[in-house]
């Protein structure tokens, strides 16, 4: 998910202990872990988030193509109640690293599809996670981990995605935390296609639901605004991201995805409607897309490249 945006307002919180060499070293240790899941690619969730999207699709049958980015809805965390941490997410440890800066958000991701071999329904799917890095760094509001995972994704017929993922942890908001820097796409004014979005409560927690994604910074008002420190309830990264391919989807239905590049910039909350945007290079084989809040500042940058 995207940086938060801070208030003025939230109720100060103590400081989270600095991640000094020896326990970089530790959480380095995870780097070149990897764990395998395997999961069948079944009907439901693709006709759901169809419906979620206010697509008219058919229903999906077996061997329908799996849409760019609802892969996403397979390979979910099934923790118990009992493993929950206080955000909502999983606790801490296990596969990924015990970081112990509390807010952890989806920053960015690149994808390339193996041309020739999607992922249909009805297929067994294995999903090969490795921890590629662990990096430090201290930013203007504080702390940030970054983790990189990669994500490879076979069916019978081969390797048919590969993912990389980034994942970045912060500080605990604190009063007087400067906001991100606000960018004008670099595109305005300039997009072939443009669309709305109102992310009321319902939209978020359906994807929530079909994520399986616990996150209360999703639908939890009172934690998200006085504990993490957003304005509103906070519109998913991955969401925004497939909402960006979905307006590629209802403007050019046969294209094939070869890659596709995105990066979160800035947070997006339920309190105004977005929109998204794209921009075909003039030979066809691009697609420049972005996301912007209702003041006109980036959210979310991306590229599709297509076959």
């Amino acid at each position: 998910m995207p940086a938060a945006t801070q208030t003025a307002t939230i109720a100060a919180m103590p400081d989270t202990p600095a991640i000094d060499a020896a326990q970089l070293a530790h959480l380095q240790t995870w780097q070149g872990r990897s764990e395998t899941l395997t999961d069948l690619i079944t009907a439901s969730p693709v006709d759901a988030l169809s419906a979620t999207l206010d697509r008219d699709d058919p229903a999906p049958q077996d061997a329908s193509v799996l849409p760019g980015l609802w892969h996403w809805m397979y390979f979910l965390p099934h923790a118990r109640a009992g493993e929950v941490g206080p955000d909502g997410h999983p606790k801490r440890g296990g596969f990924l690293p015990p970081v112990p800066l509390p807010r952890r958000m989806w920053a960015g991701a690149r994808l390339a599809w193996e041309p020739g071999n999607p992922l249909r329904v009805g297929q067994k799917v294995q999903r090969q996670s490795t921890i590629r890095s662990v990096t430090h760094k201290a930013g203007r509001s504080g702390e940030l981990l970054f983790v990189l995972v990669e994500h490879q994704y076979r069916n019978a017929h081969g390797l048919a995605l590969t993912e990389e993922h980034d994942i970045v942890y912060r500080a605990a908001a604190r009063p007087g935390d400067p906001a991100p820097a606000p960018q004008k796409p670099p595109l305005a004014g300039q997009a072939a296609w443009s669309r709305t979005i109102t992310p009321d409560p319902v939209l978020l927690f359906r994807y929530s639901a079909l994520t399986f994604n616990g996150h209360r910074i999703h639908y939890d008002r009172k934690y998200v605004t006085e504990v993490e420190g957003y304005a509103g309830l906070v519109v998913h990264g991955p969401l925004i991201a497939t909402l960006l391919l979905d307006l590629l989807r209802r403007q050019m239905p046969d294209a094939q995805l070869a890659r596709f590049d995105f990066r979160a910039v800035r947070p997006t909350t339920d309190l105004h409607p977005f929109s998204v945007h794209g921009k075909p290079s003039s030979d066809g084989k691009t697609v420049e897309l972005w996301a912007q809040d209702h003041e006109g500042w980036l959210t979310m940058q991306a590229t599709a490249t297509l076959l």
